[in-house]
């Protein structure tokens, strides 16, 4: 059978599919589905849960745990409601939500949308075994019952496509693996909330999760970040922003300090564990009862197997425009002698999502994952032409931190893109100066800005901060990957009265 209808061969002990994707979080899911949706044949590899990352550990249960206290947050600022907000804050009902929304973390809510397309799941932990081939170990799985322990070995006529995203960097600070910190996925899979919580890192995992799990109960968070503000990557005034709100709800923030060692104290008794001491670099020492760690992340290459097709196993899969694996070692020439090899750019293996290092961002790995299958399924040209497919890259990342005050941000910073060459101006205004945000109730801080290439008069970079400012990016994202000249933008009318109002202040500080 040729496959091409969507059917399977096998040769014994090899099974035969058009595509195999390795990994079903995000990135991987979309792409498989849409490849089967074009009548090739997918299999997908998975040891986990098909979902990934962010519907069991990352995105969907963190915001679901920070949504109890944004929205008691947001009631106090409104007269009329603030009055109407009493007692404490239910931990077991959000604990309770977060286990819904993951399904009691289970993928059985999610196994179907795949099933359904005619993508075929096999439980274990893939890696490459050479050219289009990957092994499959199925005693590794969190499912056993879908799964027969037997090897398998799956081929692959047109692509393999690796979406094994990422897991949690643990820095080599003395003491801490011993004190068993907590990670993303301790922090989100919780049932209890510590008194006193330490978290090493300021960026947008540490600080939400800093916030939310003090608005949850702990009743002292200390953030330990190595750089000079939160959120570095971001805008100056959105860390300064999120420092001061950090402040006034008692969270305590220890900005260009590092961590330089750890130790978990013996229990009182034997139902906790004993408190954790950090140290940091200035002799300080804190306390507290759980420490997350999180300072990054790290791909999930180290047991992929891609030593066998000439890449380095532990770093990033590094990608072209067409998110095509760069340096894969290509078959052996025609007349060469035995065992002789060329590492070039061959156009089978495809690296998407987290794993390949530019965006470690859910919706861009979809993203990611809608491109390849295109490219593979013959929809979108896949040429070695100056033109990239991927469009929506490094210049038009939209990203959001939902701490409150939120930050929203797409494309450059001022500064990245002053690094960048580019002869820019920013305007800014406050996002509470317009009509819109007076209804949301008072005491709202926020800041609107916009970073404008003056030659070519577009804007390349947004950033707005405030109180649900997410819904304001997708406008800002729209017209960073369209370009759209400002002459032009000034004519889309924001309606009244709205937040998205700021468009306008934003124009008219501008000049226009």
């Amino acid at each position: 059978m040729s496959g091409t209808d969507g059917t399977t061969e096998t040769d014994g002990a090899t099974e035969t599919f058009d595509v195999v994707v390795i990994g079903a979080g995000p990135a991987g899911e979309v792409a498989a589905g849409r490849m089967a949706e074009a009548g090739l044949s997918v299999a997908v590899v998975e040891h986990e849960r098909v979902g990934g990352e962010c519907s069991f550990w990352g995105c969907m249960p963190s915001k679901t745990l920070l949504r109890p206290g944004d929205v008691i947050a947001a009631a106090r600022r409104v007269p009329g409601a603030a009055g109407a907000v009493t007692g404490e804050l239910d931990t077991a009902a959000a604990f309770a939500r977060r286990d819904e929304i993951v399904g009691g973390f289970s993928d059985e809510g999610q196994v179907p949308w795949l099933r359904d397309r005619g993508v075929t799941i096999i439980r274990g932990r893939g890696r490459l075994a050479g050219r289009r081939l990957v092994d499959v170990d199925t005693t590794k799985t969190v499912v056993p019952a879908e799964s027969d322990g037997k090897p398998r070995r799956l081929a692959a006529r047109r692509a393999v496509v690796l979406a094994t995203g990422t897991s949690a960097v643990r820095p080599p600070i003395p003491g801490l693996a011993e004190v068993e910190p907590w990670d993303n996925r301790s922090a989100t899979g919780a049932t209890t909330v510590p008194r006193r919580m330490v978290v090493l890192g300021g960026g947008a995992v540490g600080t939400e999760l800093a916030q939310g799990f003090r608005r949850l109960g702990v009743a002292e968070v200390t953030i330990v970040e190595g750089q000079s503000r939160l959120l570095a990557h971001e805008e100056p005034f959105a860390g300064e922003e999120v420092a001061k709100a950090f402040e006034a709800e008692g969270i305590t923030v220890r900005a260009g300090r590092k961590v330089t060692a750890a130790r978990r104290q013996a229990a009182a008794t034997d139902e906790h564990r004993g408190p954790v001491v950090v140290t940091l670099d200035d002799g300080d020492e804190i306390e507290a009862d759980e420490i997350l760690v999180a300072v990054g992340r790290h791909p999930a290459t180290d047991d992929l197997g891609l030593e066998t097709v000439g890449l380095t196993p532990g770093r990033p899969v590094e990608v072209d425009d067409h998110l095509r694996a760069v340096g894969v070692r290509t078959a052996t020439k025609a007349g060469a002698g035995a065992g002789t090899e060329e590492s070039g750019q061959d156009d089978w293996l495809f690296a998407i999502g987290d794993v390949n290092g530019r965006a470690l961002l859910t919706h861009m790995g979809k993203y990611q994952g809608r491109l390849v299958a295109d490219i593979v399924a013959g929809r979108r040209d896949a040429g070695t032409g100056a033109e990239p497919v991927e469009v929506a890259g490094a210049g038009a990342i939209p990203r959001v931190t939902f701490t409150d005050p939120q930050v929203a941000a797409v494309g450059l910073t001022e500064a990245a893109a002053r690094d960048a060459g580019l002869r820019v101006r920013a305007v800014s205004v406050p996002t509470s100066g317009v009509a819109g945000s007076s209804g949301r109730g008072v005491g709202l801080v926020g800041t609107s800005h916009l970073v404008v290439d003056e030659e070519r008069r577009v804007i390349v970079g947004a950033t707005f901060t405030g109180q649900d400012v997410q819904e304001l990016l997708h406008s800002a994202t729209i017209a960073v990957v369209a370009e759209i000249p400002l002459d032009v933008l000034w004519h889309a009318v924001p309606p009244f009265p709205t937040v998205s109002e700021v468009w306008l202040r934003l124009l008219e500080t501008y000049g226009l």
